[in-house]
């Protein structure tokens, strides 16, 4: 009855590695301006790194009282329960491997949903970047992550030891809603923070980009330097799930550099109605898992997508909400049953499908060179364990 992987189930239980041609290294990036500041997990081709450790999946103690408040355990038992379980777990990209040079790759923002963070979505990052793309996983700092933080400098009396560091993190927790307080509205203000942190997310690795040097106040041993003139800048796109998903629309509207959008089990409750009014020029992928959503979200959906052809919606079979994100393949037995962090589809064929389709979408709207065409029907929605449209009825209701 294991919860999450465990020594001997290690095998088993494994976030699945990238099948593309490249390697893949990630390494963290934090700017200065505290909770101004940028705050990502970037995931990128790299040179081939047998004796580099993989990185941790999730990498402070923090993350784990985060993600109890969130699911409503007392923070010692759930510490406890996730150091156990899954405090040894590792995703499969090497920690600050170098940067593989020689081409300018297509550049891919993630948002995270509510309660999760930047290293969770790391079965679908690290497929991308073995793909060819560079993937900033950008960390919200609106209060919808379990937990993130900032660094800030320690007062002079608190710094005075030499063995002290001088700078400390200031951990930011998952707020929940207060009495009374209406969800819509703290979602919508929090949407477009989240959506201004990916347009940061994207200046700065522009930025980086043109050669221009960046401070990581994280302090990695990565050659932030190796990546000039690497992002192709005129192939640019976004994607999230579930309130990334809203953040990916958000994103949408204000910024046309990214060229498309990819909404995973999108909750639209945080989108505001001027998006509807003004709606989204770029073309837009919504992949549905089949038991998350309902004729309300699946309305507003629609109501995005009108008539226009470049706005596709598929929905997996099988699938659950919990398919996209990693805790799927890290969660055995009855828990995962419990939590519901896995559908009556394989975790593997679903992350697969979601992958591919995105990838065929990707090459379409990018105008990539690559062999992703050869999943084009997924994004119509024609293929094994995946349907066109949506399993929701939206018809309305027949008057009693």
């Amino acid at each position: 009855m294991e919860m999450w992987s465990t020594s001997s189930t290690e095998q088993f239980y494994r976030i699945p590695e990238g099948k593309g041609p490249h390697s893949v290294g990630c390494t963290d990036l934090m700017t200065e301006n505290a909770v101004e500041g940028s705050f990502l997990r970037l995931y990128y081709p790299a040179c081939d790194a047998t004796d580099i450790e993989e990185a941790r999946w999730i990498p402070d103690k923090e993350y784990y009282q985060g993600l109890s408040d969130f699911l409503n355990l007392y923070r010692v038992v759930g510490e406890r329960l996730f150091h156990y379980y899954v405090g040894s777990v590792t995703c499969p990209a090497k920690s600050n491997a170098a940067f593989k040079p020689g081409e300018k790759y297509p550049l891919l923002v993630f948002s995270h949903g509510l309660g999760a963070f930047r290293t969770i979505y790391s079965a679908i990052c690290i497929e991308m970047a073995s793909q060819g793309f560079i993937v900033a996983a950008v960390e919200h700092r609106d209060e919808s992550a379990s937990a993130t933080y900032y660094c800030k400098r320690r007062s002079v009396s608190e710094s005075q030891e030499e063995t002290t560091p001088t700078m400390e993190k200031e951990w930011i927790y998952y707020r929940k809603l207060k009495t009374g307080e209406e969800e819509r509205c703290l979602r919508h203000k929090q949407v477009q923070q989240r959506a201004q942190e990916c347009i940061k997310a994207l200046n700065l690795i522009l930025k980086i980009s043109s050669g221009e040097e960046v401070t990581n106040v994280l302090h990695s041993n990565f050659d932030w330097n190796s990546l000039k003139d690497s992002v192709d800048t005129s192939r640019i796109a976004v994607m999230g799930h579930s309130f990334g998903g809203a953040t990916v629309i958000e994103s949408l509207s204000k910024e046309m550099r990214f060229r498309c959008g990819i909404a995973l089990d999108v909750w639209m409750l945080p989108v505001g109605e001027d998006i509807y009014q003004n709606s989204i020029q770029q073309p837009l992928l919504f992949i549905n898992s089949e038991k998350f959503q309902w004729a309300e979200n699946i309305l507003k959906i629609k109501k995005l997508i009108s008539n226009d052809t470049n706005k596709k919606m598929i929905t997996i079979k099988g699938s659950v909400h919990q398919s996209f994100p990693d805790f799927t393949f890290v969660s055995g037995g009855i828990i995962a049953r419990f939590f519901k962090l896995k559908g009556e589809i394989d975790p593997n064929e679903a992350i697969d499908i979601s992958n591919h389709a995105s990838l065929a979408f990707l090459q379409k709207h990018l105008s990539l060179k690559k062999d992703f065409d050869r999943w084009d029907p997924l994004v119509d929605g024609i293929g094994p364990n995946v349907i066109p449209g949506t399993n929701i009825d939206t018809s309305p209701a027949d008057p009693e």
